[in-house]
């Protein structure tokens, strides 16, 4: 029976545990031709550098043939259907499909239609599972048993794909998520504690993440400018102080508005690690979804 990946509720604690043991194993650059002959399409509806070649690469390190839709400025702009994209990505002889759409749901929808395992890049503010994954694995490589540790998820919380997947992932294996942004930004509905002042809750923590400002997904301005947003919510050197507190981010970041320049290069920072792992973790998933259903 296929089986896909759109949220990681699909993936029980073990399958969690053997994916980060293989992830592992690909850390040092490792390629395999585990996939060859195998063919794995990249679908984006909506633009993305950091995920597409990150899956990217990861397939190609597998030995995949790899096909990347620019589906901008064709496909459902002429008026086409999901379930067209559906049959048209069937008769390319796909065994994964990776998607990334602006609709919630737009994978689910899909996977009903194909043959081959489709994983999410990415829905709306739904979720980001690979995402999601990625980055619990990094935490366990800089914290150790992340369980009764805690992670401030600080910025657009309410737009974010990245903190819903997050903060459902993070808390299952035991961490506590404080939610930091201001009311606005908050999910409307979310029994996570939340505040708005960082400063309230810097003592008690291991990590910070923080999230880009999609003004794209606002129905309006709702600050005068990013530089206003930044001085209660951006994370500085000042705020780190001496305390070992790593940082992390999904990208893409805006400098100086989510992640002051020094915090970038700090030693804490774990931002460019999450890219780095970012390919194994999708390496050991494509391998699992391709090979094993």
């Amino acid at each position: 029976m296929v089986r896909h990946l759109t949220t990681t509720a699909d993936l029980t604690d073990g399958e969690i545990e053997a994916i980060f043991e293989e992830a592992n194993g690909y850390l040092n650059g490792e390629t395999n031709q585990k996939l060859r002959s195998r063919l794995v399409i990249n679908i984006f509806f909506e633009n993305s550098t950091r995920t597409r070649s990150s899956f990217e690469v990861a397939s190609r390190r597998l030995g995949a043939e790899v096909v990347s839709l620019d589906v901008a400025s064709s496909s459902e702009s002429k008026g086409e259907t999901m379930h067209d994209t559906a049959a048209n990505l069937d008769a390319m002889g796909a065994s994964a499909i990776v998607v990334r759409h602006k609709n919630a749901g737009a994978p689910k929808i899909l996977s009903k239609y194909v043959k081959a395992s489709v994983i999410n890049g990415g829905d709306g503010a739904h979720a980001h599972p690979t995402q999601a994954l990625l980055d619990l694995f990094t935490l366990r490589q800089a914290l150790g048993d992340v369980r009764g540790k805690k992670i401030a998820i600080v910025g657009d919380i309410r737009n974010s794909r990245v903190a819903n997947s997050n903060i459902k992932l993070l808390t299952r294996f035991g961490m506590e998520v404080i939610l930091v942004a201001p009311p606005h930004f908050l999910p409307k509905r979310s029994n996570v504690r939340a505040t708005w002042n960082i400063r309230e809750v810097v003592d008690e923590l291991s990590a910070i993440m923080s999230l880009r400002t999609q003004t794209e997904r606002h129905e309006r301005p709702i600050y005068a400018s990013l530089s206003d947003y930044a001085v209660n919510f951006k994370i500085t050197k000042e705020l780190l102080g001496d305390r070992q507190i790593y940082v992390m981010h999904p990208g893409p970041v805006h400098r100086n508005i989510d992640l002051d320049d020094s915090v970038l290069s700090d030693p804490r920072s774990l931002v460019l690690r999450q890219v780095h792992n970012g390919v194994a973790t999708r390496m050991a998933i494509l391998s699992k979804f391709v090979l094993e259903y």
